[in-house]
C-alpha cells in the first residue's frame, strides 16, 4: 500500500509538472513586458531618428517593416527578419546589433524572445512608439568587455613595435606572480596535415591528408603547470559567477585586475595528484581561454589556445610519422606519460624527451584544448582554406583537444589524434548551472600557449578569448 501510494504520488507530482511545463510553453511572448524593453534599452538609440543606423529604424512596427527592404521585420519569419537575424551573428561581425562597443551581444534569452515573438506573428501594437532608454540602474556591466580588449590591444601593439626582429625561444616570469614560463619559437611553412590512410590505428576524422600553411608563432614549450595557473584561479576576491570582481573601480584597478578568473571551485582541483611542477587541468576552454587573456593584459604578449593546424604542426615538428619520434609505439615510454607508465595520474612537465623542435609532452600526460570547433569532416571544411585553417566554434559542445592523456592508450597519442569535449566532462559539478570555468571529470584535459607572430585585430582577440563566454 505505501509502495502504491508512493508510485501515486510520484506520478501525481510528474503530470503537475507536465501541465505546469506545457502551460508555461504556451504562453505568448509578451512585446510590452518582454521584447520592447530589449528593444529600448539596446538597439532603439542608434536605430531612430532621421538618419538611423544602417537605414534601419526600430521606433515603429510600420518602420522596422519598411526597413532593409522589407526584411527588417517579417511576421512568422524570424529567419528572414533583420531584427533577429543581426542579432545571432558572429561578435566580431560588424553588423552585429548590437555591436560590442555598445555592449553586444544580446543575451542567449534575449534572442530566444526576440525569435519566438516574431514566430509568434510579431504582434507590436500601433499606437505603441519605441524611445531608447537606459538600462536599469544596478544592473551590472562587466569590465571585461571589448573597450578592455581594444587597451590591451594597444598595449601589445606598442610592445610588438619595441621588440621587431627574429624570433627566437625566450623565457619570461609572469609579472604578478614571478612565475617562469618558456616559448619555443616555430616557424612558418607547410605539412601534411592529418594521417595516411595506411596509418595503423587512425580513424576516419583524421583526413583525407591536406597540405596545409600556418604562419610563423611561439608554442609553449610544457604544458601549462598549476604553478603558472593556480594564481590566476584562486584569488582572495569576491566574484560574480562570470568571473567579474564585485569590487571593480576603474579608478583603482588595472587592466589585468577587469579580466574574468575563475570563481572558488568547490574541490581541490589536482585531485592529489601534485601541484608543483605538474599540468593544471580540469579547466574549461573558457577558462583557458581567460587565462590567456589575464597573461596577455601582464605582459603585452597576445597569448592564445592553438588552432588545431598550429598544434598538429608544432607536435609533428617537421615529421610525417605517426609519432614525432617514429611509427613504433615501443618508443613510446621515452617521450610520453600514458596508460602503460603514468600510474593512473599526470606527472611532471617536461621529465620525457622532447619532439625535433624541442617541445616536451606534445605526446601524452594531458590532453590539450586547440581553439576550434571539433567537427569529424575537418578536412572536407578546410578545403580552400588552407591558409591557417581555424574552425570559428559556434557551438560550446564539442570542441577539439588533441595530444591524448595520462590514462590514454597509444593510439590517442599518435600526431594526428583528434578528439571532441563533451558535457560528461562536468556531470559531477554540484553547482546548478553547472560551472562555466571547470570541468570536474575530466582529469586528463590541460593546454598550452601559443603566441602568434602577427598581432590580429581587437575583434580576433576578442573572439579568440571569449568564443566560449555566454554558450553554456
Amino acid at each position: 500500500m505505501i509502495r502504491y501510494l508512493l508510485i501515486s504520488t510520484q506520478l501525481l507530482c510528474f503530470f503537475s509538472i507536465a501541465c505546469l511545463g506545457f502551460s508555461a510553453s504556451a504562453a505568448k511572448v509578451d512585446f510590452e513586458k518582454e521584447i520592447a524593453p530589449i528593444l529600448e534599452m539596446n538597439c532603439v538609440s542608434c536605430h531612430s531618428g532621421d538618419e538611423p543606423e544602417g537605414d534601419f529604424n526600430l521606433t515603429t512596427k510600420e518602420l522596422a517593416t519598411d526597413s532593409g527592404s522589407g526584411e527588417g521585420l517579417v511576421a512568422g519569419e524570424p529567419d528572414s527578419s533583420m531584427i533577429y537575424t543581426l542579432t545571432v551573428v558572429e561578435r566580431t561581425d560588424e553588423m552585429l546589433m548590437p555591436p560590442l562597443r555598445t555592449g553586444g551581444p544580446l543575451t542567449k534569452e534575449q534572442t530566444e524572445l526576440l525569435r519566438n515573438w516574431i514566430s509568434e506573428g510579431a504582434e507590436w501594437p500601433a499606437d505603441k512608439t519605441l524611445v531608447a532608454k537606459p538600462k536599469p540602474a544596478g544592473n551590472f556591466v562587466s569590465a571585461d568587455d571589448f573597450e578592455l580588449i581594444k587597451k590591451i590591444h594597444a598595449k601589445i601593439v606598442a610592445q610588438a613595435e619595441k621588440e621587431a626582429g627574429e624570433a627566437q625561444n625566450y623565457a619570461k616570469v609572469i609579472p604578478l606572480t614571478q612565475v617562469e614560463f618558456n616559448m619555443v619559437a616555430v616557424p612558418g611553412g607547410e605539412f601534411l596535415m592529418g594521417s595516411p590512410e595506411g596509418e595503423e590505428l587512425r580513424k576516419e576524422d583524421e583526413g583525407p591528408q591536406t597540405k596545409v600553411k600556418v604562419d610563423p608563432f611561439w608554442i609553449g614549450k610544457c604544458e601549462v603547470t598549476w604553478d603558472e595557473y593556480e594564481p590566476f584561479m584562486i584569488t582572495q576576491v569576491d566574484r560574480r559567477k562570470d568571473g567579474g570582481r564585485i569590487d571593480y573601480d576603474a579608478d583603482k584597478h588595472t587592466m589585468v585586475d577587469a579580466v574574468s578568473q575563475p570563481t572558488p571551485p568547490y574541490t581541490e582541483m589536482s585531485f592529489g595528484m601534485g601541484q608543483h611542477g605538474y599540468p593544471a587541468i580540469s579547466m574549461t576552454q573558457h577558462a583557458a581561454n581567460k587565462y590567456c587573456q589575464w597573461l596577455s593584459a601582464q605582459t603585452g604578449h597576445f597569448y592564445r589556445l592553438p588552432t588545431e593546424a598550429e598544434w598538429e604542426y608544432a607536435c609533428r615538428a617537421g615529421t610525417n610519422t605517426a609519432y614525432s619520434f617514429g611509427d613504433d609505439p615501443d618508443l613510446l615510454k621515452q617521450y610520453a606519460w600514458f596508460y602503460d607508465n603514468a600510474n593512473e595520474k599526470y606527472q611532471k612537465v617536461g621529465l620525457k624527451k622532447p619532439n625535433p623542435w624541442g617541445l616536451h609532452d606534445m605526446h601524452g600526460n594531458v590532453m590539450e584544448w586547440t581553439a576550434d570547433q571539433y567537427t569529424p569532416d575537418y578536412f572536407a571544411k578546410i578545403q580552400g582554406h588552407t591558409d591557417n585553417p581555424f574552425i570559428k566554434p559556434t557551438t560550446l559542445y564539442p570542441r577539439t583537444v588533441r595530444g591524448g592523456g595520462w590514462d590514454d592508450d597509444p593510439d590517442r597519442l599518435r600526431s594526428a589524434a583528434r578528439r571532441g569535449s563533451d558535457a560528461s566532462w562536468k556531470i559531477q559539478d554540484p553547482q546548478l548551472p553547472k560551472s562555466i570555468w571547470y570541468h570536474t571529470d575530466a582529469t586528463q584535459l590541460g593546454f598550452r600557449i601559443v603566441r602568434p607572430a602577427k598581432v590580429p585585430s581587437p575583434e580576433e582577440m576578442y573572439f579568440y578569448w571569449n568564443s566560449a563566454r555566454d554558450v553554456y
